[in-house]
């Protein structure tokens, strides 16, 4: 498999926090990257479609712009086309002429998904299986973005690609759906793929409301932060820049195709842990402690030793650096004017 400088990259659902990080990456290694998004979910349409002042509003609208400039600085093309519209996804992949597709477009929240299923399945499953046909006999390399959610319920405290899959809700059976989706084309259409399912995922420019991104947008308001059970569930929580840099290697490697991975920090840690962190950056923080959902499930680490061994996956922050990274970023953002 060729490098990743000069080859053509097509992310869909790539102006999403993943993808626009990712996105601006890949730019970086000299790939030609261009990007397909409705901009709906969790992005520029769902936040300006409304005048009612939901939370943070004016907060996210800010950070989607500053998504937006950061692309456009870097003159990465943004195609504004709904993936659910087959044939016109299909026009547009046959214009691009991608060699490598990452599909990104889903609905990015566990608790949306069981209260709003159709909404999911229309924008995750149906977009995937879009995707999917419009990439057969076009592309070198599919990569799709899964979950840890696949897991559901952890029967140890770490669980490898080998470990049995019994996702719990809509959001997990989706995303594993989509896992046995994905074999399936290659298995009839001999489409090249890599599943990649990460954890817990934080960083800059986050609008979908991830429990750490909560945590500090309390803190800078002058909140306290709530926890969810009693602070001891353990979740592998990972930094944006970790798993960019774990897509370039699935992206360079030929020892990723045909295969699944974990692309996680490789060691989790509790809601508790990530607190302390917190206080130890916000004077006179409090914490809160509130019912789990009962569709939440217990998880933990997600062994990284496959990715390590087979592409040399080797990521650089644990919470304590990632997170006060982040924590610093967000309270420069937040003051500018």
């Amino acid at each position: 498999m060729e490098k990743i400088n000069g080859r053509k990259i097509c992310l869909i659902g790539g102006a999403g926090f993943i993808g626009h990080n990712l996105a601006l990456h890949l730019h970086s290694l000299g790939a030609e990257v261009s990007i397909i998004d409705s901009l709906q979910v969790n992005n520029l349409a769902s936040f300006t479609a409304t005048s009612e002042d939901s939370v943070n509003r004016s907060l996210y609208l800010r950070i989607l712009n500053e998504r937006q400039r950061l692309l456009q600085d870097a003159e990465i093309p943004l195609f504004v086309q709904d993936a659910r519209n087959y044939h016109a996804l299909s026009k547009l992949i046959s214009e691009i002429k991608p060699e490598v597709v990452i599909q990104l477009a889903a609905v990015s929240h566990a608790n949306k998904s069981n209260k709003d299923p159709y909404s999911t399945f229309d924008h995750s499953f149906r977009t995937l299986e879009n995707a999917l046909d419009a990439s057969r006999d076009r592309v070198e390399h599919f990569i799709y973005f899964s979950s840890s959610m696949v897991y559901g319920q952890f029967s140890k405290d770490t669980v490898s690609e080998e470990s049995i899959c019994n996702p719990l809700g809509i959001y997990g059976a989706l995303k594993y759906g989509g896992e046995k989706l994905v074999i399936a084309y290659n298995q009839v259409f001999d489409l090249p793929y890599t599943i990649v399912r990460p954890s817990a995922l934080y960083g800059e420019r986050c609008v979908s409301r991830r429990v750490g991104q909560i945590f500090i947008e309390n803190a800078l308001s002058g909140k306290d932060i709530k926890i969810a059970g009693d602070g001891s569930d353990k979740l592998d929580f990972t930094y944006i820049k970790d798993l960019v840099k774990g897509i370039e290697l699935v992206i360079s490697k030929d020892a990723a195709l045909n295969q699944t991975f974990n692309l996680t920090y490789g060691n989790s840690k509790s809601l508790a842990d990530m607190a302390n962190i917190m206080q130890a950056n916000f004077d006179g923080l409090d914490i809160q402690y509130t019912p789990k959902d009962s569709l939440t499930p217990d998880r933990g680490t997600l062994s990284i030793e496959k990715a390590r061994s087979l592409l040399g996956y080797n990521p650089s922050h644990p919470l304590d650096v990632g997170y006060t990274d982040y924590i610093n970023w967000y309270k420069s953002f937040y003051t500018e004017s």
